[in-house]
């Protein structure tokens, strides 16, 4: 048992590391090439009580903590980041709901993501408005006492799929005093009149991560599925991208130390020049890189979920950690391709895939950019 962790912890990892090398392994070069939805194992995963685990038991959650749920995300990363992410961003609409829902949104649109019959998904991103969320141009009016909305979406993660539902939908839904958009969120089932699905987004990474483009063409919804306070959406949104950003971290920390593992077994096996590659100190020194990051990482990650546990402030501490472990991922990802060599461009091999999925961490969640932005700033106020 590692030391910073309680009983409970490492059991939750063991049966998390068990399912991910036991179900999720055998598949992941086939989702990786068909780009297909891993639809049994999220139905696994809503059953074993991984998709509501730090949630209230009383919508079906499993009452655990933030840092049992990072863990849980870390395994799973360390085996396939596409299928970690499906969950990290199913409990993003998750928090959002749990957190400014009322008890009649979170009955019927909370409970069915917790236990892992729905997935949800959250629509923030437009093509002209990225990391600057203040400028969506999504609009939605009440009209004979519903919301109409008209508008596009893009980069939608668990959006496309046959078990997709709800979105939380940012949108423009008047003006402030001080002229600025005021910006709102709303609750859109999936198959509502008017909301349709663009093309499905082939991407670097993430590839059994279902991405699509999003359409609202005068769609309607009810007024009730305001979520929360009219003129909220983007501090609600912003509120929950910071825990959003330790979970990024998590899915790093996986590939980090799936990337020391696989290049860590590798070494032992390969020969060149007459000897196993493992002797060779340059080789060696990667491993030890590897090492030091991997440990790191995973004290900033854990250290940050730790603090939202104990309701401390936390937003600092999971841009660094969001930071440090997107980029050493990277960076480790590319060593582990480099050690493999010639196999390590394969697509069979999951150092190659590992590769593409490490890239877009360093992207979603805010750009490594932005988290500089956020840290300097934070050290200068």
């Amino acid at each position: 048992m590692h030391p910073w962790l309680t009983e409970e912890n490492t059991m939750i990892r063991d049966t998390v590391r068990r399912f991910a090398e036991r179900d999720i392994a055998p598949i992941s070069e086939e989702l990786w090439e068909k780009e297909g939805f891993p639809y049994d194992v999220w139905r696994q995963a809503g059953e074993l009580g991984f998709t509501g685990l730090p949630y209230p038991e009383a919508y079906g959650g499993g009452g655990g903590s933030w840092l049992s749920f990072v863990i849980v995300l870390e395994e799973l990363a360390r085996v396939d980041c596409a299928v970690a992410n499906s969950l990290m961003a199913n409990s993003s609409v998750a928090s959002l709901l749990n957190n400014f829902g009322n008890p009649a949104q979170k009955e019927k649109f909370l409970k069915p993501i917790l236990d892992g019959s729905c997935i949800g998904s959250i629509a923030l991103t437009e093509p002209n408005a990225g990391s600057d969320a203040g400028a969506i141009q999504t609009r939605a009016a009440l009209v004979d006492g519903g919301w109409v909305i008209n508008g596009a979406k893009i980069f939608i993660s668990n959006s496309g799929t046959e078990v997709t539902g709800p979105v939380v939908l940012a949108a423009v839904t008047g003006k402030k005093a001080d002229g600025r958009n005021e910006i709102s969120n709303i609750i859109v089932p999936n198959g509502a009149p008017g909301f349709t699905y663009g093309k499905k987004l082939k991407k670097i990474g993430w590839r059994a991560s279902s991405t699509y483009e999003l359409f609202f063409d005068n769609c309607a919804v009810p007024a009730d599925n305001l979520l929360g306070v009219q003129g909220s959406g983007l501090r609600q949104t912003l509120s929950t991208i910071n825990t959003g950003r330790i979970f990024i971290g998590a899915l790093a920390l996986g590939i980090l130390q799936g990337s020391l593992d696989r290049a860590t077994t590798y070494m032992k096996d390969r020969s060149q020049f007459g000897k196993p590659i493992a002797t060779f100190q340059a080789l060696q020194f990667k491993l030890a890189d590897m090492a030091v990051h991997t440990h790191a990482a995973r004290l900033m990650v854990y250290q940050a979920a730790a603090l939202k546990d104990e309701g401390r402030s936390f937003d600092q501490e999971a841009s660094m950690a969001k930071l440090f472990a997107t980029e050493r991922a990277m960076e480790a990802a590319h060593q582990a391709v480099q050690i493999h060599g010639g196999y390590g461009i394969m697509s069979e091999y999951p150092v190659s895939r590992a590769f593409g999925d490490a890239k877009v961490l360093e992207i979603v969640e805010g750009t490594s950019e932005i988290q500089r932005m956020i840290i300097s700033r934070a050290l200068l106020n």
